[in-house]
């Protein structure tokens, strides 16, 4: 397929030029006793953001871990970017994660993939300290090397470090396939203004969806 010349973004996942990215789906965004979460209290933590840790504990999990499979059945490369630093003491951090207070030092706990869908393997992992993967990585460069030009992105936070990717990653040039149900933010409000801003810059489908495409190649 010549994907220069394609007239639409509904283009069908064609394996061989394929990756699956999970963005920032990891111990210290992710998990009660996270770095993100540690300093609050049960009420602050209730108020804010137990809505999202139960939906992913009820559906995006699930969801990814069914995405996982079918990639790797059919071929496509799995990969991960977590928030995590080069260094121990994060003076490689980017700015704006120093302002957040961002800091998962290289080698913690905070910074592993969740278990449920870890790495297996030589998948990659890339380690980043913005918000947008293709700032702060040689992602860019490790995917045309492989010939990759589709991107499905899987993770969190959708109208912050999801958006961030899907954005750079469709101006470089990749064709963006966005998991709907395989994402979340904050709220569900939050989630679902982001994928109608997105809608510009990639094909949006369901898990379901998505394997069924699958397993037709």
């Amino acid at each position: 397929m010549d994907f220069d010349r394609v007239a639409t973004r509904d283009v069908a996942l064609v394996p061989e030029f394929a990756a699956l990215l999970y963005i920032d789906v990891q111990n210290f965004s992710c998990r009660r006793d996270g770095g993100e979460f540690k300093e609050l209290s049960d009420n602050e933590f209730e108020d804010r953001y137990s809505w999202f840790l139960n939906h992913i504990e009820r559906e995006s999990l699930p969801n990814m871990r069914r995405l996982q499979a079918a990639c790797r059945a059919s071929g496509v490369e799995v990969t991960y970017t977590v928030i995590e630093n080069l260094t121990q003491d994060g003076r490689d951090r980017g700015l704006d994660y120093r302002i957040t207070g961002f800091n998962v030092p290289k080698g913690s706990w905070d910074g592993q993939v969740l278990s449920e869908i870890a790495p297996k393997g030589d998948e990659m992992v890339f380690p980043k300290t913005s918000s947008n993967v293709f700032v702060s990585t040689n992602i860019d460069y490790v995917l045309r090397s492989m010939g990759k030009r589709q991107l499905v992105v899987s993770g969190f936070i959708t109208d912050q470090c999801i958006s961030s990717a899907v954005r750079s990653a469709c101006d470089i040039g990749y064709l963006v396939t966005v998991v709907t149900d395989a994402c979340a933010s904050y709220s569900l409000e939050r989630h679902v203004r982001a994928l109608e801003e997105m809608k510009g810059y990639c094909r949006q489908v369901t898990t379901d969806a998505l394997c069924a495409e699958l397993d037709q190649t």
